[in-house]
């Protein structure tokens, strides 16, 4: 028997020998961070261990990502070190972190008419013209809640269907993203892990009631007058909003097992005892309904011309329309672009890098979110600072450091550039830099998304130069510059002063699906004829791949 104290938090927890100091936080309901799913890759369960003496009674296991003189001072990665006595473990609660995390909620919409499908006359509320109960509240305290569930963050807003307005509107970090990252290692936490898909479940409920709480005291409104609640989301969290096993879209033929288009119970939600929950439609397993809602938000079924709608994330998805003929696919660009697996990653917070520019004189400026002393790079800076580099040739094509002496700029990026523990570091603090390892994973993450536009424009016998429009959605998307996607060579060289940031486009559609009930309908029927392309089953995939992993545009 051994047992660890979190000292920061003041718990302590007895586990069996071998266990590991993530299993044991776990235990303790203590929350660290392992959005690889504990494979050991992305470093974000860092903790130290009080006493560096007790290193004795603990056990690195071989994927620990943490140079030895980290070990040798106490740092260990709690996902990898299996715990055989006791030992006392700090570690930094992120819980104001995320409550300071800026999360985007409004995205563009269009001009459509009231028509809920909910609606309220004296006693009787009705959906779609069907009686659903009966209570003694008043006529016109009717509300929905429409929910854009994002695989990092979740977007609430209460709105009041007589008038159409938003009452409030609240954000949060999705806390699944605790257990794991992406959509792939949150599909595997949930079938692999013993009670995987309620731990995941619970989380989300955990989230929902504390948004709906803040939202109803916001309003001062009764939870009971809420009779209805649109997700908006792709594929994955849908499943896991409602507790469905996602074990099908893991694995060939990647099915749905939710009923897109259709209604659940509420029951579950501590709203009105009748309510309902909408499912907006998905197009496939790896398309879903964030992806719906921003076609019905941006209108883009409806757009003359060829439009590229893209949103930019870990699993990023893409739309191409022509004169209303849509087809659709997805890329897996992993959680790079979340600041995973980055050595100074992080998410959109305070002291994010998130702006980055090199002069012409080698002077480096940047600015970070909330403008305090840097912390680490968010995805927005991320991108910035590559493509920076790419620029200026302190980085080659092939995303390989050069010399300093070789590069275009002088000036502070001489000295920026310099070892970090025997490898070569570009640093923009002194305590936050990019190593060549974080290089190669966004180089991985933007050659994904390349290659998807790429295999779309020519599946569809569309150029590069033929596309009129690009559509950037999502909130990370948001914050992103257009020089720096064309620089970094995500996008073509010919998107350049094509290229518009929608916003939170998934949000947008969730409330136009709870205002207007007949879009229901109408998105139902347009996603079963999108066109959906399966980039792995292109021959061309791995060529164009490749490819696209270069630097820079040509």
């Amino acid at each position: 028997m051994a047992s660890v104290h979190f000292v920061n938090q003041s718990r302590k927890i007895n586990i069996s020998d071998g266990a590991t100091i993530l299993e044991a936080a776990r235990l303790a309901g203590v929350e660290i961070e392992a959005p690889c799913n504990a494979v050991g890759v992305c470093g974000k369960c860092r903790v130290k261990l009080a006493f560096p003496e007790q290193l004795s009674l603990v056990k690195i296991g071989e994927n620990h990502r943490l140079d030895k003189n980290d070990a040798a001072s106490g740092w260990l990665l709690a996902c990898q070190t299996s715990v055989f006595g006791n030992i006392d473990v700090l570690h930094k609660d992120k819980s104001d972190e995320n409550r300071t995390l800026r999360i985007l909620s409004e995205g563009e919409t269009f001009d459509y008419a009231l028509k809920p499908y909910i609606s309220k006359f004296g006693a009787n509320v009705y959906g779609g013209g069907t009686l659903l109960g009966t209570d003694d509240l008043p006529d016109d305290e009717v509300y929905a809640i429409a929910a854009d569930i994002g695989t990092t963050t979740i977007v609430a807003e209460l709105i009041h269907l007589p008038t159409g307005t938003v009452a409030a509107s609240e954000s949060m970090l999705n806390p699944q993203s605790v257990y794991a990252q992406d959509v792939l290692t949150r599909i595997h936490f949930a079938t692999e892990e013993e009670n995987g898909l309620q731990t995941l479940y619970g989380a989300f409920l955990s989230a929902f009631f504390t948004l709906r709480d803040n939202l109803t005291k916001a309003a001062k409104i009764r939870p009971e007058s809420i009779y209805e609640i649109v997700y908006s989301g792709n594929t994955t969290m849908l499943h896991l909003a409602a507790s469905i096993d996602p074990a099908p879209l893991g694995k060939y033929p990647y099915n749905c097992d939710i009923d897109a288009g259709g209604y659940i119970s509420a029951d579950a939600l501590g709203v009105s005892p009748f309510g309902k929950v909408y499912l907006p439609p998905v197009v496939s397993a790896f398309v879903g309904a964030d992806i719906v809602s921003g076609i019905l938000a941006s209108q883009l079924h409806k757009k003359p011309g060829v439009t590229l709608f893209i949103d930019v994330g870990t699993n990023g998805e893409m739309v191409l329309a022509r004169n209303g003929h849509l087809a659709a696919t997805s890329t897996a660009a992993g959680p790079a672009f979340e600041g995973m697996n980055i050595s100074c990653g992080m998410r959109a917070a305070p002291g994010a890098v998130e702006q980055f520019t090199i002069d012409e004189k080698g002077k480096i400026s940047f600015k970070t979110v909330g403008d305090v002393k840097a912390s680490g790079i968010c995805g927005s800076g991320l991108l910035d600072i590559t493509s920076e580099l790419a620029r200026t040739g302190i980085m080659d094509e092939s995303g390989r450091y050069a010399k300093p002496e070789k590069t275009k700029t002088g000036g502070e990026t001489e000295t920026a550039l310099r070892e970090r523990d025997g490898k070569c570091a570009f640093f923009i603090t002194e305590e936050v830099f990019l190593t060549q390892k974080d290089i190669r994973q966004v180089q991985l993450a933007k050659g994904a998304i390349r290659a998807g536009i790429t295999l779309l424009l020519e599946r569809l016998g569309i150029g590069e130069e033929q596309v009129d429009e690009v559509i950037i959605a999502g909130s990370f998307g948001y914050h992103l510059r257009e020089d720096s996607l064309v620089n970094l060579g995500m996008l073509p060289r010919s998107f350049l002063g094509k290229v518009r940031f929608a916003g939170n486009t998934s949000q947008a559609g969730a409330v136009a699906f709870s205002l207007n009930s007949e879009f229901r309908d109408e998105m139902k029927e347009l996603a079963g004829k999108i066109e959906k392309i399966e980039l792995a089953d292109s021959p061309d995939f791995e060529k164009v791949f490749i490819a696209s992993l270069g630097f820079g545009n040509a």
